[in-house]
């Protein structure tokens, strides 16, 4: 009893000093970048609400909208990243790795290719989606043990070289205008503006709000078929719904800043690990550490090199990469 109100205790402490630290990133992206602005001044601007200066323009028209766009998009990652492990019921079933971003990302493509509007890159990107989280999961599907994680794997990475050769098909044909599928295959939130976050908000309330509502069928899931039947649960059913509203998720979301890996991989299992398995926890604090995450990661990309920026698609790799290393050698240590 003593033990869980001590962990009680740490997990609010940790609560409440990554809001602190969200404040803090959020100031130091402000001042990052090759235009030089200083605290004082920022305070100055923002007390005087001085949009119409030179550097008030870049940090309410440039700065502040990629901040908000930083963490909008990490937020629909992070959460769609919880729920897809919880459906497919497995720790590395992140969109990125098992191919979901890049049928967004193909899904886009078709989109401007048929030069519709920015509002309908999502959609296409949602409907590619869902049609190979679909296959994935079917595929995937075997009551072999220790069979689930080699699988989902095999065919991630299949259905990822597939669609990725397409992506370059594209930009083969396109030729010198094929910048726009450049910036989607490596990440780039720099064209973040206002209208597009309003676009993004959406989805993002929407599904946050849908898996709030069935926060205790998606604990369900975990369990065998047999004990959510018991519990009244349509569990073929309830999962296609959930992987359409998290498909639509990782479908806006890539549509308007490229295929960003590994956010929905690194960011549920570091909340499961601190916080604890149920669902109640995992979607809203995977929501809340995404967005700091990427937040992170995108002022690194802007204040490593002042002369360049870097896609965030690299630097969330840096970090991702030997995570994703140590989680498959810890499964396999368990035999899953």
């Amino acid at each position: 009893m003593l033990s869980n109100s001590i962990k009680r205790r740490n997990q609010k402490t940790i609560l409440g000093f990554s809001f602190v630290f969200l404040a803090v990133a959020i100031l130091v992206s402000l001042n990052t970048g090759s235009f030089a602005i200083s605290f004082a001044e920022m305070v100055e601007i923002f007390s005087k609400g001085a949009t119409d200066t030179l550097k008030g323009k870049v940090l309410f028209k440039l700065r502040l909208p990629r901040i908000v766009m930083a963490l909008t998009v990490g937020m629909l990652l992070g959460s769609s990243g919880g729920v897809m492990q919880t459906v497919f019921r497995n720790p590395i079933a992140d969109p990125y790795i098992i191919g979901i971003s890049a049928s967004a990302t193909f899904g886009a493509v078709v989109a401007y290719f048929l030069k519709l509007p920015e509002s309908f890159y999502g959609i296409f990107g949602s409907v590619f989606s869902f049609i190979t989280a679909s296959i994935i999961f079917k595929l995937s599907e075997t009551r072999r043990p220790g069979a689930g994680l080699s699988t989902l794997l095999v065919i991630g990475i299949a259905i990822s070289a597939f669609i990725r050769a397409l992506i370059s098909l594209s930009m083969y044909i396109m030729g010198e205008d094929s910048f726009r599928i450049i910036l989607w295959t490596m990440g780039y939130l720099g064209r973040g503006s206002w209208r597009e976050i309003l676009i993004l908000v959406v989805p993002l309330v929407g599904s946050l709000l849908y898996f709030h509502h069935h926060r205790f069928h998606l604990d369900a899931l975990l369990l065998e078929e047999a004990e959510a039947h018991s519990l009244g649960i349509n569990v073929k059913k309830f999962r296609r719904e959930v992987l359409i509203v998290a498909t639509f998720m990782v479908g806006f979301s890539v549509a308007f800043s490229g295929m960003i890996g590994f956010v929905g991989l690194i960011i549920p299992h570091i909340v499961r690990t601190i916080f604890g398995n149920t669902n109640t926890k995992v979607i809203p604090l995977s929501a809340l550490y995404g967005g700091i995450f990427l937040l992170v990661c995108d002022t690194l990309a802007r204040g490593i090199s002042p002369s360049m920026e870097i896609p965030i698609g690299i630097i969330t790799a840096i970090f991702g990469a030997p995570f994703f290393l140590y989680l498959s050698f810890k499964m396999r240590r368990r035999g899953i």
